[in-house]
């Protein structure tokens, strides 16, 4: 792997004897460095002044962005010494981006144009654009807000220092290349929250749904070593972390890229087997085609999985499911389901649907509803199907109007809402072991936290005394997506 710094130098080298500004690099998809006319404001340099500057980042999109933006925070704190920005103006901002939905670019867009106007007006500041759509649109970002000074893939993030060493006055860097993730991770993550953290475990997807930009903007599926893994779960345990989720985009295709091969469920019992008692484990996302019943017998068994699957379906017609590549069909989904219901009957099942699909008739629509109500998820995300770039299906015909992608998403909704009630239903009167996570934003009498199944429990006591602990909760009232209810006398276990 040749490093972002030495393709820089490589590039300046290039530039000496240049009278004229120009454009150095490839534009087909390697990094490259963008000489241009020097804009008032600084930017980002090789040297920060000698005062401890300021950093804020903007994430947008799934859990995987937000452990990014982690990352990004522990390289700006740790290696270049910089603070938070809390109630001032940044000197750095960052913008951590997500593709997955419509428009996503345009809000991209409208969240720079008050940063550049303020660099343009002469304000020190660096403008840093990550995540998805840094890596869909590369240079285009330039072009179109050339007050940028960094754009990087997701990929880059634990390289970040490496890129920002090598800018120089006046110069652009797009480090957007494929590249192999080096297993050994040495950003130090500043966590987002005190109880619970993110684990990476497999990066990437190989799938090309026909709907989904992922594999575009994430690259191919690359799985961390189990030691590496439990070598991060051991260091934030010993930090006093209660619960870790593991994340993947196709979380079931851990180990099948390593010799010899691993499987996710082989993972799951190791890290069980190893880490301190008290820790809970989960995980995202799961992909029915490579769903194994190991997995359901993992969670089913072992002490530290929490009782939580998240399957999502996007669609209950075969037809659909095959336009979309998904490799499985409404019968195959719901074996899947009864193998969970059968080995871990009080398990939640959660998913993600898509509406609107091309070519999506009301019929086809109608068995997503079919497949609804046969499984009554705990939890459902509902999308309406939005063109991304570079996806096969943007560019079918047949498109379904935006009113009936509207109505459609309005009856899932609904639907899906009436199963969170009912599942809801089945805790009252039951005592529920419930890890402390914070205080309740909109009633500081009362903590929240979670039961293993996921489901939010709202409950009066002290932040202070509670934050992290284990406690009996007695649940009396149930509501669409989470539970009240009241500490019993044993009162919080430590752990």
């Amino acid at each position: 792997l040749l490093l972002v710094e030495e393709l820089l130098l490589n590039h300046i080298a290039e530039l000496e004897g240049q009278k004229e500004n120009g454009r150095v690099g490839s534009h087909a998809g390697r990094n490259a460095l963008i000489p241009r006319p020097k804009l008032r404001g600084h930017g980002v340099t090789p040297t920060f002044p000698a005062n401890p500057r300021t950093y804020k980042i903007h994430t947008a999109g799934c859990q995987m962005n937000s452990a990014d933006s982690e990352r990004v925070a522990g390289v700006l704190q740790t290696d270049l010494g910089m603070t938070e920005a809390n109630g001032q103006e940044a000197d750095v901002v960052v913008f951590n981006t997500c593709s997955i939905r419509d428009h996503a670019e345009q809000k991209l867009y409208d969240s720079l144009g008050p940063y550049a106007a303020k660099k343009r007006a002469g304000k020190d500041l660096a403008l840093i654009v990550t995540g998805c759509v840094a890596q869909q649109e590369g240079e285009a970002l330039l072009r179109r807000v050339p007050e940028i000074d960094v754009v990087v893939g997701p990929q880059y993030v634990p390289r970040l220092r490496d890129v920002l060493d090598s800018i120089e006055w006046g110069h652009q860097v797009v480090a957007t290349s494929p590249m192999i993730q080096q297993d050994q991770d040495f950003s130090k993550p500043v966590r987002g929250h005190k109880v619970k953290a993110w684990v990476n475990v497999i990066y990437g997807c190989n799938e090309h749904c026909t709907y989904c930009v992922v594999p575009a903007v994430r690259g191919m599926e690359q799985s961390r070593t189990m030691e590496s893994i439990m070598s991060e779960c051991l260091d934030l345990t010993a930090s006093g972390y209660k619960e870790i989720t593991l994340l993947g985009q196709n979380i079931d295709a851990y180990g099948r890229d390593m010799v010899p091969k691993r499987s996710f469920a082989d993972l799951l019992t190791y890290l069980d087997a190893n880490l301190p008692d008290g820790v809970r484990i989960r995980y995202v996302t799961s992909h029915p085609r490579y769903f194994a019943d190991g997995v359901i017998t993992a969670v089913a068994e072992l002490d530290k999985i929490c009782e939580c699957f998240h399957m999502p379906f996007q669609a209950g017609d075969d037809d659909v499911l095959r336009r979309m590549r998904r490799g499985y069909t409404f019968d195959s989904y719901m074996r899947i389901i009864r193998r969970i219901r059968e080995k871990a009957p009080d398990a939640a099942i959660c998913g993600d649907v898509i509406v609107g699909f091309p070519g999506e008739s009301e019929k086809a629509f109608e068995r997503t509803l079919a497949l609804m109500e046969e499984v009554k998820f705990d939890n459902l995300n509902t999308f309406a199907y939005s063109p991304r770039p570079n996806t096969e299906a943007a560019l079918w015909e047949d498109q379904v109007p935006e009113d009936i992608k509207a109505d459609r998403l309005h009856r899932v909704q609904a639907l899906a809402a009436k199963h969170g009630k009912e599942r809801s239903q089945r805790y009252l009167g039951r005592t529920v072991e419930v890890l402390v996570e914070g205080r309740n934003p909109r009633d500081s009498r009362q903590v929240m936290g979670r039961t293993r199944q996921g489901r939010q429990v709202f409950f009066v006591g002290d932040i202070e005394d509670l934050e992290g602990k284990l406690v009996d909760v007695l649940i009396t009232e149930a509501r669409t997506w989470s539970l009240m209810g009241e500490a019993t006398v044993n009162d919080s276990k430590d752990l």
